[in-house]
C-alpha cells in the first residue's frame, strides 16, 4: 500500500485525473465481464431445459416479447439467446480492448512524463548540489530506474486495479448464486495465496535491492569505461572493465530469473487446487440438486467464471510481487521529486548591463561536506575590457573564484557586484548571459562541427558568418576548411574522438566566442595547444581586449604575461596582485611556485 501511495505521488494533479478516467472505464469493463459470464448460466439452463422459457418468469417476459420482433418458437428464441449472448460477449471484449490500450498508453507515457520531471529537477538544482552526485547515478535513475518503476510499479498497479475489480465482481456475482459455495472458493485461494506471499516477502525485499544494486553497478562501470577509453586501452584494462561489467550484470538476471520463478510459483499450486476444486463443486452440486442435469448450469457457470478469475488472480499476486520488488528504485525517484524543489529560472532576454566593474566584496566559500576553506575574504575589482589572469597552484582557489564569478557558485558571505548591482538567483542567469567560457576539459557532442562551436543552438538558428568568424578567432578555421572533407559540417566523433587535443580546445574557444560575450572566461583552455599555436590564439584573444574583459586562469606564464593585471592566490586567499613585473619580482618565489606546480 505504501509503494502504491508513492506511484500515485509520482503522477501530476492532470494525469491524476486521467487515472480516474482510466479507473472508471476499468470498472465497467469488470461489470460487462460480470453479465458476460452470469448471461452464460439462463442460455445453458434453456439449452438444457427449454421447459423454462415457460417456467422462469424473467424467460417467459423475455420469450414473449421476442414474439414482437418476428420470433415464432422456442428454438428461434434459444437462437436469439444465444445470439445476445455472443453480442456481449464482443462488446465486453472490445471494451476491454480499448481499456487496455488506455491502461498501456498512460503507463508506458508515464515513463515520458516521469523521466522529464527528473531531469527538469534535476538540471535546475544549483551548480554545487552536483558535486555531490555521481553522473552514472542520475542517468541510471533516468533511464533505467524510470522504466523499471513503469513496468513493474506502475503496469502491475494498473492491473491490481483492474483484476481486483474483476475478482470483485465475479465473486458477488457467484454470492449472488451460491453464497455457501463461493465462501469455500474464496477462502480456498485466500489462504493458499497469502501463504505463498507471506512466505515470499523477505525474499522479494531481498530482489528488490539485488536488483536496484547490481543496475548501479553496470552503468557505473560502463561509464568509467567509456568515460576513460584512451586509459583502459592503453592500460590493457579491457578484460578488468568487461569483468567489472560483467558481475553486476550477472546478478541482475539472477536475481529477475527468481522474481520470474516468484511470480510464478503460485500458478502451479492453483492449477491444481482449481482441477481438484472443479470435480469437488460438481459433487457438491449434485449432492444439492439430486440431479447432474439441473446442476449444469451452475457448473457453467462457475466454469467460465473460473476462467477468468484463475488468470485474475495471478495476475494480482504478480502485481503484488513486482510491487514490493520495486520498492528501492520507487524510493530512489519518489526522494529525488519530494525533495528537490523545481526552480525554473526565468527567461531572460536581454544581458544584465555590464560597463565598468566585476567586484568580489569579502567573499567566503566551503564546498559542501568538506571542512577545508575554498576561500577566505576574498575582495578585488576586474575592471571592464582588460584582460586578467587568475594564478595560483593546484587548491588555490583560482578555479572557485572564477566559479564564483560564473554564477555557477553562491559566496557563503560576501557579494559579488557587477557595476553596482548584487548577483543573486534573480538575476543571475542575466548575468551569465554575458558570459563566454572556455573549461579545462572541453566537451564535444558526436554531430557537427558548426553544431559544436553554436553548441545548444537549433540548426535552423545557427549564423554560418558567426560561426567563421569565433572559428578564425580561435584559430581553427584554416584547418577546417583546408583539412576536413565536410568542412564546418564534418562529425567529429564521440567526445571529439577524430580531432586532438588542441583541436577540440579551440572548437571550445570558438564555441565561447560565438555569442559575442562581454566577459570571456579561460581555465586553462590553451594547456593542450603546442607554443606556436597557444601564442596566436592567445595574440587573437589579446585584440578582443578592447571589446570584451578576458579573465585568464593559468599555470603558463607566457598566456599571462600580457594580462592587465594578475592575481595571485595562495590556500583560498588572496596573496597578491599587480601587473606581471611586479608580481614576478615581488617577495614570495611566484616564478618557481608556478613552474613547480
Amino acid at each position: 500500500m505504501n509503494n502504491i501511495k508513492k506511484l500515485i505521488y509520482l503522477l501530476s494533479s492532470y494525469e491524476q485525473r486521467r487515472a480516474m478516467l482510466l479507473l472508471g472505464m476499468i470498472l465497467c469493463m469488470a461489470l460487462l465481464d460480470m453479465l458476460g459470464v452470469a448471461s452464460i448460466m439462463p442460455f445453458i439452463a434453456v439449452l438444457t431445459n427449454p421447459e423454462l422459457v415457460e417456467t422462469n418468469k424473467i424467460l417467459n417476459l423475455a420469450y414473449e416479447t421476442s414474439k414482437i420482433f418476428g420470433v415464432e418458437n422456442k428454438l428461434h428464441f434459444l437462437f436469439v439467446l444465444g445470439i445476445f449472448v455472443f453480442i456481449l460477449l464482443i462488446i465486453s471484449l472490445a471494451f476491454k480492448a480499448l481499456t487496455n490500450y488506455a491502461q498501456v498508453r498512460f503507463t508506458k507515457m508515464r515513463e515520458y512524463s516521469i523521466g522529464k520531471r527528473l531531469i527538469e529537477r534535476y538540471f535546475h538544482q544549483p551548480y554545487s548540489w552536483f558535486l555531490n552526485r555521481n553522473s552514472a547515478e542520475l542517468s541510471k535513475t533516468i533511464l533505467s530506474d524510470v522504466a523499471l518503476v513503469v513496468g513493474r510499479g506502475f503496469a502491475p498497479m494498473m492491473i491490481l486495479i483492474a483484476q481486483s475489480a474483476v475478482t470483485l465482481a465475479l465473486l458477488a456475482m457467484l454470492i449472488f448464486v451460491d453464497l455457501e459455495l463461493t465462501l469455500i472458493v474464496i477462502t480456498t485461494f485466500s489462504i493458499a495465496y497469502g501463504l505463498i506471499y507471506k512466505l515470499n516477502k523477505n525474499l522479494m525485499n531481498r530482489i528488490g535491492k539485488d536488483i536496484f544494486k547490481a543496475n548501479q553497478g553496470r552503468f557505473a562501470s560502463l561509464t568509467e569505461a567509456f568515460g576513460a577509453l584512451k586509459e583502459v586501452k592503453v592500460g590493457g584494462l579491457e578484460e578488468a572493465y568487461i569483468e567489472k561489467f560483467s558481475n553486476p550484470s550477472k546478478t541482475l538476471a539472477q536475481t529477475i530469473a527468481k522474481e520470474a520463478v516468484l511470480s510464478h510459483l503460485p500458478r502451479f499450486t492453483l492449477e491444481a487446487i482449481t482441477f481438484g476444486g472443479m470435480l469437488l463443486i460438481v459433487l457438491y452440486l449434485i449432492s444439492q440438486v439430486n440431479n447432474f442435469v439441473n446442476a449444469i448450469p451452475v457448473i457453467g457457470l462457475y466454469a467460465f467464471a473460473g476462467y477468468r478469475l484463475i488468470p485474475a488472480l495471478q495476475q494480482i499476486y504478480n502485481s503484488l510481487i513486482l510491487l514490493r520488488i520495486v520498492g528501492p528504485s520507487l524510493d530512489s525517484i519518489h526522494n529525488d521529486l519530494n525533495s528537490l524543489e523545481l526552480k525554473l529560472a526565468d527567461k531572460v532576454e536581454n544581458p544584465l548591463q555590464f560597463n565598468k566593474e566585476i567586484r568580489l566584496d569579502h567573499i567566503h566559500y566551503f564546498y559542501p561536506n568538506t571542512s577545508r576553506t575554498a576561500l577566505k575574504d576574498i575582495s578585488l575589482t576586474i575592471k571592464a575590457r582588460t584582460t586578467v589572469g587568475l594564478v595560483g597552484i593546484t587548491g588555490s582557489g583560482k578555479t572557485t573564484v572564477a566559479d564564483i564569478i560564473l554564477g555557477l557558485l553562491g559566496p557563503q558571505e560576501g557579494k559579488l557586484i557587477v557595476d553596482g548591482v548584487e548577483i543573486n538567483k534573480f538575476n543571475r542567469r542575466a548575468w551569465q548571459k554575458n558570459i563566454g567560457y572556455v573549461p579545462q576539459q572541453i566537451y564535444l557532442a558526436d554531430t557537427s562541427i558548426i553544431n559544436n562551436i553554436a553548441f545548444g543552438v537549433e540548426k535552423k538558428d545557427i549564423k554560418q558568418e558567426d560561426v567563421e568568424r569565433a572559428a578564425k578567432i580561435a584559430n581553427i578555421d584554416n584547418f577546417i576548411v583546408n583539412e576536413l572533407p565536410f568542412k564546418y559540417d564534418t562529425f567529429v566523433g564521440e567526445r571529439g574522438v577524430r580531432l586532438s587535443g588542441g583541436q577540440r580546445q579551440r572548437i571550445g574557444i570558438a564555441r565561447a566566442l560565438y555569442h559575442n560575450p562581454k566577459l570571456l572566461i579561460l581555465d586553462e583552455s590553451t594547456s593542450a595547444l603546442d607554443n606556436l599555436t597557444e601564442q596566436s590564439v592567445i595574440n587573437k584573444i589579446y585584440s578582443l581586449r578592447k571589446n570584451i574583459t578576458i579573465i585568464m586562469i593559468s599555470h603558463r606564464l607566457s598566456t599571462i604575461e600580457k594580462c592587465d593585471e594578475i592575481f595571485l592566490f595562495e590556500e583560498g586567499r588572496l596573496k597578491n596582485q599587480g601587473i606581471y613585473s611586479e608580481i614576478i619580482s615581488s617577495k614570495g618565489g611566484f616564478r618557481n611556485k608556478i613552474i613547480n606546480s
